[in-house]
């Protein structure tokens, strides 16, 4: 890398919105937006659980994790806006209570100037004063694995969210995946075989498996990115292990019933390689998801040689822990 480069940190923002399985869907769509986290936030008590927050004072909140390069804290607090009813009091779509009310948290000081002068110009489109809380995070803990990505895994749950409401996503594909005869040629037989009939390579017998250099994991079929280096943890089961994917939507999941198991497979969303499958015994803190991926899905490409592979863009995710 280049001595003068200098790396974009990432930022964070708290968003209380109502139910937060919606609102966590809505902002893991949004580009630049690289990681989410539905949990409880400013309440009184420690480690709170989900039957527990209507008494506790927690609000159900999302936890964003942003690329201010790609997109700034005043177009997410736009967006936020567009998807809740500020004027409402301890409610939101269907749902009534003060876990449900709508709050903006914050850490960074720099941010609250940007917070104030988003509330002023909402204010301006309403005649009562909006009741959404500014405060500085106190607390936030991570909500339970099953609330996690839940409408992801439930596409049918409930949700008062307009998704209609997302910004359209510009730019064609950048990551196109070979004819069969050329994968043939160019993988090994076991890369195949994971990838393309969904076979399982052995535990403690692969590449990446207690691999935690930095960098960044893609593809081993189109390049696609799909995990970096600071999102993975050693879970002892033999395979690499992450706590999430390098953007909310670099995967796609899918019902595994096979060998009469009920499991959720993880598969790259350009090339739909198959990689592994999402356990819920991952980190309680980090969301509690497991991405357990094959080593034999996967290309590592070192920190040093991100920027000259054309993942530069990237390098901000690699400061966040």
């Amino acid at each position: 890398m280049e001595v003068g480069h200098q790396q974009q940190k990432l930022g964070k923002i708290w968003f209380a919105g109502g139910c937060f399985w919606g609102v966590e869907a809505f902002f893991a769509r949004i580009s630049g937006v690289v990681k989410t986290i539905v949990g409880y936030a400013n309440g009184r008590t420690e480690y709170p659980s989900y039957e527990e927050i209507g008494k506790t004072g927690h609000a159900e909140t999302v936890e964003i994790s942003y690329d201010p390069e790609k997109v700034s804290l005043q177009e997410l607090l736009s967006l936020y806006f567009k998807i809740i009813d500020p004027i409402s009091l301890n409610r939101q779509g269907n749902d009534i209570g003060t876990q449900y009310r709508t709050g903006i948290y914050y850490q960074d000081e720099a941010d609250l100037p940007v917070i104030k002068a988003e509330l002023a110009q909402q204010q301006q489109k309403y005649r009562t004063p909006i009741v959404v809380e500014v405060l500085p995070l106190k607390n936030f803990y991570p909500a339970e694995a099953y609330h996690q990505k839940y409408l992801e895994k439930n596409p049918d749950g409930y949700c008062h969210v307009d998704f209609s409401l997302l910004p359209a996503k510009q730019g064609p594909k950048t990551f196109h995946k070979p004819e069969q005869a050329e994968l043939k040629k160019t993988l090994t037989n076991m890369q195949y075989k994971v990838t393309q009939e969904n076979a399982t390579e052995p535990p403690f017998a692969n590449e990446y498996w207690n691999h935690f250099a930095k960098g960044i994991y893609v593809d081993v079929v189109t390049g696609e990115p799909l995990f970096v280096s600071t999102a993975k943890y050693d879970a002892g089961c033999g395979w690499p292990s992450f706590t999430c994917p390098i953007t909310a939507d670099a995967v796609v999941t899918k019902e595994d019933n096979s060998f009469g198991m009920k499991r959720t497979e993880v598969r790259s969303k350009e090339g739909d390689s198959h990689l592994g499958h999402i356990f819920n015994d991952g980190p309680r803190e980090e969301g509690g998801l497991r991405y357990c991926i094959n080593s034999a899905a996967l290309r590592f490409i070192p920190f040093e040689k991100m920027e000259k592979a054309g993942y530069g863009k990237y390098l901000p995710l690699l400061e966040e822990k």
